[in-house]
């Protein structure tokens, strides 16, 4: 059973790729270097919670704005492991998930975590729990075809794993 324990990182509402990752950098094609600036605008000091905190937990309509692969590659390669949020933008959410990045939504999860609490994410079941309040947190199911992708590690992954399949 594969598990992701780690510090949630709390976000609000309407974080948009632009938060994420500065159109600035764009032409950027060096992951880490895509990484050290996520956040960079928004709150520099996320960049330093990064080294403890691998899950962000937000609410409505995360990922909205511009259609960019390159949000959810910062975020992957800066450590993030996982993101629960009450909503996303679909496009965000589809390259998330290509990408290989862990997409959950939980309906009122930012009433439910606080920065900096402990959460378990259960990648096997995609079933999370806010380990320091002690709760089950209600998930919305993956689509298994997606749940396959995200497992592989992301599309190109699961494209070559299943390969002799098309």
């Amino acid at each position: 059973m594969t598990k992701i324990v780690s510090k949630a990182l709390s976000m609000g509402d309407d974080v948009d790729t632009d938060m994420i990752l500065p159109a600035r950098y764009l032409m950027i094609m060096d992951e880490s270097e895509l990484a050290s600036h996520a956040f960079e605008d928004m709150k520099p000091e996320f960049r330093k919670k990064f080294e403890t905190n691998k899950i962000i937990v937000a609410g409505r309509n995360f990922g909205c704005g511009s259609s960019r692969e390159h949000a959810p590659i910062a975020l992957r390669k800066a450590g993030i492991k996982a993101i629960i949020a009450e909503s996303y933008a679909r496009i965000f959410y589809r390259n998330a998930v290509n990408q290989g990045m862990i997409v959950l939504e939980a309906e009122n999860v930012s009433s439910l975590v606080r920065d900096g609490d402990d959460i378990e994410v259960d990648l096997d079941t995609f079933k999370v729990v806010n380990i320091t309040k002690g709760v089950a947190l209600p998930v919305r199911e993956v689509p298994k075809f997606m749940a396959e992708i995200l497992k592989a590690g992301g599309l190109v992954n699961y494209l070559r794993d299943h390969k002799d399949e098309w």
